[in-house]
C-alpha cells in the first residue's frame, strides 16, 4: 500500500508539481475572494498568508535551485557552501521557517502578492528545468523533487483547515485533495488483529521521511480494532452524557446538530466521522465507552487489511512522535528532530489531504491540543 508518488519518476513528478502548483494557485485566489486584505489573526495554529505561499517557494527554490548537492539526495548537507545565492532579495531572512520564529511573521516586510506569485512561478520554471536536466532517475537524484511535492501539498492542506478556522469559504474542489484511501468497507465493525510481530516503518526503495526510516520489528498482542473511525451517532452521546465541550464548528439547532464546513452551516451526517477533536477529547471519549486508542504499529498493522476504512480524518493514536531505533536526520533537519516527545503521532489522511501524501506509513505529527486540525479517531477493545 505504498503511494506510488513515493517511487515518481522524472517525468511524473514533473506532473505532480505543475498539478500541486494548480492547486496552491487555486487556494490564493479562493482567499483573496474570501479575505481581500488576507489578514489572519496571530495563532499557534496559523500563519500569515503571503508567508505560507513565500516559503512555498523558497523551500523548493532552497532545496531544488540553490542546492548544488540536490542529485545526492540524503546523502547532501543541508547548509554550508553547498547552496546558491536565492533569486529574491532577502529570502532566506523572511521565509527561512528553520530560523524565522513563528511570532515574527506577522511583523516581517513580506513582499506583496503580485512578487509573491512572481517568485513561486519563477522558482517553479528553474525547479523543472534542473529536474529535466537530472542525469538519472535514482532515489538519490530524484529526492528533493519528491520532498518538494510533499512539501507543498502540506501547505495545501494547511491553507484548507486554516481557511475552515476562520469559517472561510473556498470551492469545494480545493478542499478535496484525494479519494478515500481505505479499501472498499464491508459489513463489519471491527477487524480482528492475530499477535504477530509487525516490521513498522518503511524499508526499501522509494521516497521516504526521515521519521519513518528504519524499519524495526514491534511484537504486538492480538487486538480488536474499529474498522472505520468513530462516527458522530457514536460520539453525540458521550457529549449529551457528560457535558464534555463541543467540537469547534458543530452546534445544536433547533433540535438538529448542524456541522461548518468552509464556512456553511450544514445538517449534521451521524454516520460520518467525528473531526476537530483534540488527543483529549479522543481519550475521554475511550474512557467512556471503555475502550482505548491504538498505537501506531497497530493502526499500521490493521490498515494492510480489507475492511479497514481510512482516509477521511487524520487519526489520533495513543503514541507519542518519538524517533524510531537508529533514528537518523535527512538533510531538511528540522522535519521531525525539534518535535519528538511534544507530539503526538496521528495515522491516515483527510478529505483534504493530496494523493501525494497519502501513505499507510505516513506519519503525521501534531500537539495533542489541536482542533482545528481534520482530525478523529479509531479505537481498540480493551
Amino acid at each position: 500500500m505504498t503511494n506510488p508518488w513515493r517511487m515518481a519518476n522524472a517525468e511524473a513528478l514533473a506532473q505532480a508539481l505543475s498539478d500541486t502548483r494548480q492547486r496552491t494557485l487555486g487556494l490564493i485566489q479562493a482567499w483573496q475572494a474570501a479575505l481581500p486584505d488576507l489578514a489572519v489573526p496571530p495563532r499557534p495554529g496559523m500563519n500569515p498568508p503571503l508567508w505560507e505561499w513565500g516559503h512555498i517557494a523558497w523551500f523548493q527554490e532552497w532545496w531544488t535551485v540553490r542546492n548544488r548537492q540536490r542529485g545526492k539526495g540524503t546523502r547532501s548537507a543541508s547548509l554550508g557552501d553547498g547552496f546558491g545565492p536565492s533569486r529574491m532579495p532577502r529570502a532566506d531572512a523572511l521565509y527561512n521557517s528553520s530560523e524565522v520564529a513563528h511570532d515574527s511573521r506577522w511583523s516581517l516586510p513580506l513582499p506583496d502578492l503580485q512578487h509573491t506569485l512572481g517568485y513561486l512561478a519563477d522558482v517553479l520554471a528553474h525547479s523543472l528545468a534542473h529536474l529535466r536536466a537530472a542525469p538519472e532517475s535514482t532515489d538519490d537524484a530524484l529526492y528533493f523533487w519528491r520532498l518538494v511535492v510533499q512539501h507543498e501539498a502540506m501547505h495545501n492542506e494547511a491553507a484548507v483547515y486554516m481557511a475552515q478556522d476562520l469559517g472561510l469559504a473556498l470551492p469545494e474542489a480545493l478542499y478535496v485533495g484525494h479519494a478515500q484511501a481505505g479499501i472498499e468497507p464491508v459489513a463489519i465493525s471491527a477487524l480482528h488483529i492475530p499477535g504477530q510481530v509487525w516490521t513498522l516503518g518503511h524499508s526499501g526503495p522509494g521516497f521516504a521521511f526521515d521519521n519513518e526510516c528504519q524499519a524495526h520489528p514491534v511484537a504486538l498482542a492480538a487486538f480488536e480494532i474499529d474498522a472505520m473511525a468513530v462516527t458522530w451517532s457514536q460520539y453525540l452521546p458521550f457529549l449529551q452524557a457528560t457535558d464534555h465541550a463541543l467540537p469547534p464548528h458543530v452546534r445544536g439547532a433547533q433540535g438538529d446538530w448542524q456541522v461548518r464546513r468552509l464556512g456553511q452551516w450544514q445538517a449534521m451526517d451521524l454516520n460520518a466521522p467525528v473531526v476537530h477533536v483534540n488527543a483529549a477529547d479522543a481519550q475521554a471519549w475511550c474512557e467512556w465507552a471503555g475502550r482505548r486508542l491504538p498505537t501506531e504499529a497497530e493502526w499500521e498493522c490493521a490498515a494492510q487489511q480489507p475492511g479497514f476504512l481510512w482516509g477521511q480524518v487524520w487519526e489520533w493514536t495513543a503514541s507519542d512522535f518519538a524517533p524510531y531505533p537508529g533514528f537518523a536526520a535527512h538533510p531538511y533537519r528540522d522535519y521531525s528532530e525539534p518535535w519528538w516527545h511534544h507530539h503526538r503521532v496521528l495515522r491516515g489522511a483527510c478529505a483534504a489531504t493530496s494523493a501525494h501524501v497519502v501513505d499507510v506509513r505516513y506519519r503525521n505529527f501534531f500537539v495533542p491540543e489541536r482542533r482545528d486540525i481534520f482530525a478523529g479517531f479509531r479505537t481498540v477493545k480493551l
